[in-house]
């Protein structure tokens, strides 16, 4: 069957011979004459040629082919009569009706009026009727009313209100080709008749404007016609729900009406199905549920697109009131009578429901007059008393047994209107969960539920029913997990994180395995096969399927996935990158636990510090756990995969670094190289993110920490966690985190910034001096720079900067002490001090006894200095040097005979030797023997061997290039050779004092030495005479001779015996 082209077929044939036999029977009248009474006796054969066509395309689509006749009917009534041949000519050019209508007789509007209202089309009748254009529209209900009050049945009657109702009901349909033929041939006749009065030249549609409103008002006075002749109370039941609905819907609610919940939705749909199932008089009784599904959406789902007039609108309260006074009394003691509700009479009781609540708010905010109000008020009162008396009768109604669940399901089935709500219903009843129907739904409608949210509301009731006492089967609920991880799969990755963020919000860490692990077979074996794989294949090819992978175990259980990835990134080489990006694809793993010690603490942080954090066993290890934290907190972004940080700055800091900054804490190393590679790889942040992890407080941890160093020494091993040389790395991060503070002061109210120095000042007054002697520019304006008493003595200091401080162990004479520590905070302040020192260079007893004073401080600083604080001094020493205030005078203990050398270039490098040879003369009496462990001794070695290279690389570097090696009389390589058996001498002379356990970089340096000499003399064999190239090889022999062990002894003879 063609529906398309209006064209000749077989069922246009069937319909012409019903037409032929209706004229045969009305001869000699033509069918354009039929009256109302006439229609019995001709119409018949029409109706049933109609039916027949319906019957033969039941398969199809015979409710098409029944509104094609219709349209086909209708607009022969609408063609223009009498026709010429002109006409005729331009008509079959035009018309797409001309073919099919030649078919037909003429025809009268009675005839299409009972045709009509034989098949009971009432929704096509409005289908076609709201199709035409607004001035054939109204023309063409006037007739229909018209057409109804003469000589009105109990048919015609029954017609009228489902006509109304129809119209309230009904849905513009813009894409349905027949109904935009029908208008556009509708439009032709238009502008060719003189029966309607100044028709539009062209006709154009207005969205804004509905056609509706006008209609129902006409409607509203064919009521009024025809109220006589309603009689059955069912009519009248119908009537007044019309009545009652066309005000609610176009008069009382506004302009924007509140859509009802999917559940009240489902309750009315319910509601009228189980009526309509009940009702054997009512059409749709022997329907298929998904027809009466269809349908009851129809009759609950009212909207309007415009109001009614405010005439209209009191016209029809007061016809309402009229009604139900005239037939309340009947209609209450039928609704009494004990019978089941028909649908009729649970309509009139809904619609005056939701009408009288309607009809409060109404009244309550809407501009009424007197004679308004009151007349409204009596309306309200009446539907109220008349409500009262009906409500104990359907409240006895009730649903059939699961009818709800069987409509949700026929709806998403279907796809009909709300079906995506229904779905969430679904997913969400425990009470529908598991049964044949509802599995077989999920199965056949998986597509649908492919949402994040019905993803997790199937988990929610599979979990909740899973473990409720009920007759599940184990096989029913893994169908429903692998149904519901199978929907999880398809979701794109932001979705599946909104997922994941609620099996986090409602499971917490052991995600769904809390509820169903006993359903969960296999998840340990997935679990290790898919990271067995992840482990081999580490390239950005393989990360998205690595993602996928990682997806669905991350719900099944978020703990042991997320510290699986910890734990694999930190032992597999070379992986952290690979597992960061998979990690950092699901931003839903930043939560924070409500449950735990502290609640502030995010999920990936917990799993890094209960898996991970303190268990390394190597520096790899710890490698690659610094690297992680990087990739965790600023990720690199692969294509095509969305990432997310799951560490912010402030949250590492606060929970892998301000706990541990402590001397006696064994991660503090690590957790300064966490601190610093936080602070760089965040300096460039616009937001000020240091203000949310209390900047001061964390400035005073890290000034306890340097403090912690001033007694280094004194503390028993197992306290000394950090190496001395970490002292280094603590003043760099001090340096960089007040400079970031003090960059951003202005983020501070100027309140808030003199309490927190003021609080700081107060806090470092309980520590060493020197560390708030480091923080001075961070004071400077606020707070003067505290120092002991004694450096006034022997500095310039201003008062406006400094302020003297009684400090215990700064007695008489420490002076210098204070002095050199100051020096040892920074360049800087080493240059600084340099300047304000006051030592007179003219007098010569002023200089030596700085000189003596210099040599027992240094004694005293030296082993708490950290290499760089050693540095600073050995550069502070040298400028002494240049300016004369140091006198180191170079004694003649370890040559035989006096040099006939210029030993001017190498002045400084030999006083600097000799310096710290008496040093360690000093620091290795009986009076300073004990003060160091042997961790001690060992570290003032490696200060010394660090100076003592410092120099050979001097002098390699002045022997070379210097201003002395300009020529052959000026060779500087005796002088070289000189300083080598010099330094080599005093190296050993160090050794003989010191522990054996602690001299291996001395023994080191010496055959370093060794080998400078030995090049130095190949290099330049002329320079000495043979004769004293043997006095100076017996001379360092005799040195090495005196050095233990036995194996060191002998290797330094063999050197030298090799030159």
């Amino acid at each position: 069957m063609d529906l398309g082209p209006l064209n000749i077929c077989e069922e246009m044939t069937i319909l012409h011979g019903g037409f032929l036999l209706a004229e045969q029977l009305f001869r000699p009248k033509a069918l354009a004459e039929l009256t109302k009474s006439d229609w019995e006796h001709v119409g018949r054969p029409i109706v049933e040629a109609l039916r027949e066509i319906s019957s033969a395309t039941a398969c199809s689509q015979p409710f098409a082919w029944k509104k094609k006749a219709l349209i086909i009917t209708w607009a022969k009534v609408l063609q223009p009569y009498p026709v010429t041949p002109s006409d005729t000519e331009a008509r079959w050019q035009e018309d797409v009706f001309f073919s099919v209508g030649s078919m037909i007789p003429a025809i009268n509007h009675t005839v299409l009026f009972e045709l009509l209202k034989s098949l009971e089309a009432s929704r096509l009748f409005i289908q076609l009727l709201l199709a035409l254009p607004a001035t054939v529209c109204r023309a063409e209900l006037e007739r229909f009313l018209e057409h109804m009050a003469v000589d009105t049945s109990s048919k015609d009657v029954a017609f009228f209100l489902d006509v109304w109702w129809e119209m309230m009901k009904h849905e513009d349909d813009q894409q349905d080709p027949l109904l935009s033929q029908f208008r556009s041939v509708a439009h032709k006749y238009l502008s060719s008749s003189d029966e309607f009065s100044h028709p539009p030249k062209r006709f154009k549609s207005d969205p804004d404007v509905c056609p509706t409103t006008p209609l129902l008002a006409m409607l509203l006075a064919g009521l009024k016609q025809i109220q006589s002749r309603i009689l059955c109370p069912g009519m009248k039941c119908c009537a007044l729900a019309n009545l009652a609905d066309m005000l609610t819907v176009f008069a009382l609610t506004g302009d924007d009406p509140q859509e009802v919940s999917a559940t009240v939705y489902l309750d009315k749909l319910a509601t009228v199905i189980s009526v309509w199932n009940s009702d054997i008089q009512n059409p749709y009784h022997q329907q298929a549920l998904a027809e009466k599904v269809r349908e009851a959406e129809r009759d609950i789902s009212l909207t309007s697109l415009a109001r009614l007039p405010s005439e209209t609108t009191f016209v029809g309260f007061e016809f309402l009131l009229s009604l139900l006074r005239d037939w309340g009394e009947e209609l209450q003691a039928m609704l009494s009578s004990g019978q089941g509700p028909s649908y009729d009479s649970y309509r009139l009781c809904d619609s005056l429901t939701s009408f009288s609540q309607n009809l409060k708010l109404f009244l309550a905010t809407s501009s009424l007059s007197k004679e308004e109000r009151q007349e409204v008020s009596k309306l309200a009162e009446c539907v109220g008393d008349f409500l009262k008396n009906t409500s104990r009768v359907l409240g006895k109604k009730g649903f059939e047994k699961d009818i709800a669940a069987s409509i949700a399901m026929a709806i998403i089935e279907q796809k009909m209107d709300r079906h995506m709500e229904m779905c969430y219903i679904f997913a969400s009843e425990r009470k529908w969960a598991f049964s044949d129907a509802w599995l077989a739904c999920l199965v056949n409608n998986r597509a649908l539920f492919q949402e994040p949210g019905l993803v997790l509301k199937l988990l929610e009731t599979v979990t909740d029913v899973g473990t409720a006492d009920r007759a599940v089967t184990e096989a029913q609920i893994k169908q429903v997990i692998d149904l519901t991880l199978e929907c999880y799969a398809h979701l794109s990755l932001p979705d599946k994180n909104k997922v994941l963020s609620g099996v986090l919000l409602s499971w917490g860490r052991k995600g769904l395995s809390e509820k169903l692990l006993a359903h969960l077979e296999g998840f340990q074996e997935d679990l290790n096969t898919t990271f067995n794989q992840l482990a081999q294949s580490t390239s950005e090819q393989g990360l998205a399927k690595a993602v996928a992978s990682v997806a669905r175990l991350v719900i099944l259980h978020p703990e042991v996935t997320v510290k699986k990835v910890c734990s694999m990134a930190v032992v597999n080489l070379g992986t952290h990158r690979f597992l960061a990006q998979i990690l950092t694809a699901f931003p839903a793993l930043r939560f924070a636990e409500e449950q735990g010690p502290n609640p502030s603490t995010s999920f990936v942080v917990s799993c890094l510090k209960e898996t991970v954090w303190t268990k390394f066993s190597t520096p790899r290890e710890e490698k690659q756990f610094l690297e992680l934290l990087s990739c965790l907190a600023s990720p690199v972004k692969p294509q095509g995969i969305p990432v997310a940080a799951l560490l912010e700055p402030d949250e590492v800091l606060k929970e892998f670094v301000l706990p541990f900054l402590m001397l006696d804490v064994t991660e503090v190393a690590l957790s300064l190289r966490i601190f610093i590679q936080t602070l760089e790889a965040h300096a460039c942040l616009e937001d000020y993110w240091l203000q949310t992890c209390s900047p001061f407080p964390l400035i005073f941890s890290l000034c306890q920490l340097l403090d912690g160093f001033s007694k280094y020494w004194q503390l028993p091993r197992e306290k000394r966690c950090l190496p001395l040389d970490g002292k280094d790395l603590v003043i760099h991060i001090l340096e960089l985190l007040y400079e970031a503070v003090l960059a951003n002061a202005e983020t501070f109210s100027p309140d808030a910034w003199v309490r927190s120095l003021s609080w700081l000042h107060r806090k470092l007054e309980q520590l060493d001096w020197t560390v708030g002697l480091r923080l001075k520019s961070f004071f400077e304006g606020h707070f003067k720079c505290e120092v002991p008493a004694t450096l006034f003595e022997i500095c310039k200091l201003s008062e406006d900067e400094w302020t003297s401080q009684a400090h215990p162990g700064y007695g008489p004479g420490t002076g210098l002490l204070a002095w050199m520590e100051s020096c040892c905070t920074s360049r800087g302040n080493s240059e600084r001090m340099l300047a304000l020192l006051v030592v007179d260079v003219g007098n010569p007893e002023e200089v030596r006894l700085f000189s003596k004073g210099f040599l027992v401080a240094l004694v005293q600083v030296m082993p708490w200095c950290s290499p760089q604080e050693w540095q600073c001094l050995n550069q502070l020493t040298r400028r002494l040097l240049e300016k004369q205030l140091l006198h180191v005078p170079y004694s003649l203990e370890y040559i035989q005979f006096v040099p006939l050398l210029n030993l001017k270039p190498f002045a400084q490098e030999l006083q600097l030797s000799v310096l710290w040879l008496r040093a360690f003369q000093f620091l290795c009496s009986q009076s300073c023997r004990n003060w160091l462990p042997m961790e001690g001794w060992s570290h003032v070695v490696r200060l010394l061997c660090n100076s003592l290279t410092s120099l050979l690389d001097s002098v390699r570097l002045t022997q070379s290039v210097g201003p002395w090696a300009q020529g052959q009389e000026q060779d500087l390589t005796q002088e070289a050779l000189f300083f080598y058996t010099q330094v080599f001498c005093h190296v050993l002379h160090i050794m003989a004092m010191l522990h054996q356990e602690v001299c291996e970089p001395l023994y080191v340096l010496a055959l370093e030495i060794l080998t400078c000499y030995e090049t130095l003399s190949k290099t330049h064999p002329s320079v000495s005479s043979l004769l004293q190239k043997v006095n100076e090889q017996r001379f360092l022999k005799s040195i090495a001779e005196n050095i233990t062990p036995e194996e060191r002894r002998q290797t330094l003879l063999q050197k030298i015996s090799s030159f």
